[in-house]
């Protein structure tokens, strides 16, 4: 098949993508306002939610085996169909992260919140950014967005090394076993941001690995574990 055909079909890849990528980004929304404003049905929303963007990555996967198949794509569309494959992997595992955020925002339910939730949406718009620029600079091919995605992490590894820090002082005092129990769930969801904010990197690196052949190395060490 024509290489043409097969510049089409990967723009119809690359549309679904961006469809998978918009439901991620109101998940990550929709779950920050369910945390921070208690909003229980918001919460569930986005935990029911999660199977719309499993079954895009299906399609999404389904198509890319499809077009290896049948359409012989030169190596330039290889290298393009097989980071497709990882995009899709990185957004799927943002969707679960979302969905752990708004599972947490259940198991704290209507209980008076420790502290005001400051940090924790910060992290969420720094991260929705962060998906939204990796994936346009995937489609435009644009080396310059994806370095610009890889700098945005930093911020994100620094709020939730803070807030990290903060939180740790809820759980040490062991007075108040709720409390403590809170704390760690605010704990859980700010990890899962800093965790999808990752993922975004993830998809920046590997454009501009696409683009240049060249790797990405990082020279930031890990962010604080839980």
């Amino acid at each position: 098949m024509s290489h043409g055909r097969c510049a089409t079909e990967l723009e119809a890849i690359h549309q679904d993508i961006l469809r998978m990528g918009t439901l991620v980004e109101e998940a990550i929304f929709d779950a920050d306002r369910a945390l921070s404003g208690q909003e229980l049905l918001l919460a569930q929303k986005v935990i029911d939610g999660d199977d719309a963007i499993d079954d895009l990555e299906r399609e999404i996967e389904a198509a890319c085996v499809k077009l290896l198949a049948l359409r012989r794509p030169l190596a330039c569309d290889l290298r393009a169909v097989t980071t497709v494959f990882k995009v899709i992997t990185d957004l799927e595992r943002m969707g679960d992260h979302a969905h752990d955020i708004a599972a947490i925002a259940q198991r704290i339910g209507a209980d008076r919140l420790i502290k005001p939730l400051i940090d924790i949406p910060r992290m969420s718009t720094l991260a929705r950014q962060m998906v939204h620029e990796s994936l346009d600079a995937f489609v435009r091919r644009d080396v310059a967005l994806a370095q610009k995605v890889c700098k945005d992490d930093e911020p994100i590894d620094r709020l939730y090394t803070e807030l990290y820090d903060e939180l740790l002082l809820f759980i040490m005092q062991g007075n108040d076993t709720v409390r403590a129990g809170q704390a760690l769930s605010l704990l859980f969801a700010a990890r899962a941001l800093e965790r999808i904010a990752d993922h975004a990197t993830n998809i920046a690196e590997r454009v501009i690995y696409l683009v240049t052949g060249t790797r990405v190395v990082r020279d930031h060490p890990s962010s604080t574990e839980l």
